[in-house]
């Protein structure tokens, strides 16, 4: 993990951190150009969804009753972010580090997702792609989770194993 002067990569938007590493990486120190890079990444543009059934199911999860969260390493420009991609309406609740000031796999964020999606952690399982991170502190926080790409490739997948039909 990377501090910067005592900040942490996604605290609030991220720009300290991100300066740095469009500095370091690409030698450029230029501001225009670090505040079109970092712009850029706060578009649809820049990403793409991993999965092109999602929408579908998390139209079944959200049908049957089961409650979806985000969980994410990432800064403020998330919630803004899931909005350009059209997909913010599939969560009931969003936990970014940046704003729960605790980054995976400490297991505050995990259990925050849980406070704010009104459930306890063992009645909840984290999906992620990363194992220390997710997986570690998933189950550190008494959520169950599985690997993606091991345990499930896909949203449909997911579904499924929760006893779900898409």
């Amino acid at each position: 993990m990377l501090f910067l002067n005592n900040i942490g990569p996604y605290v609030n938007d991220g720009r300290p951190f991100w300066q740095y590493i469009v500095s370091s990486s690409t030698g450029c120190s230029d501001s225009q150009y670090f505040e079109e890079l970092y712009n850029y990444y706060t578009t649809e543009k820049a990403w793409h969804l991993c999965d092109p059934d999602a929408e579908k199911a998390f139209q079944a999860l959200r049908t049957a009753g089961v409650k979806v969260a985000v969980v994410s390493n990432f800064d403020t420009r998330l919630r803004p972010l899931l909005r350009a991609l059209k997909c913010d309406h599939w969560f009931d609740a969003v936990a970014v580090s940046a704003e729960v000031e605790a980054e995976k796999p400490n297991p505050t964020i995990f259990l925050k997702a849980c406070e704010l999606l009104g459930i306890q952690p063992e009645d909840a399982v984290h999906v992620g792609d990363d194992r220390r991170n997710d997986i570690w502190g998933a189950r550190d926080a008494g959520c169950d989770a599985w690997l993606w790409g091991a345990d499930v490739t896909s949203f449909r997948e997911v579904a499924q194993r929760i006893g779900v039909q898409v």
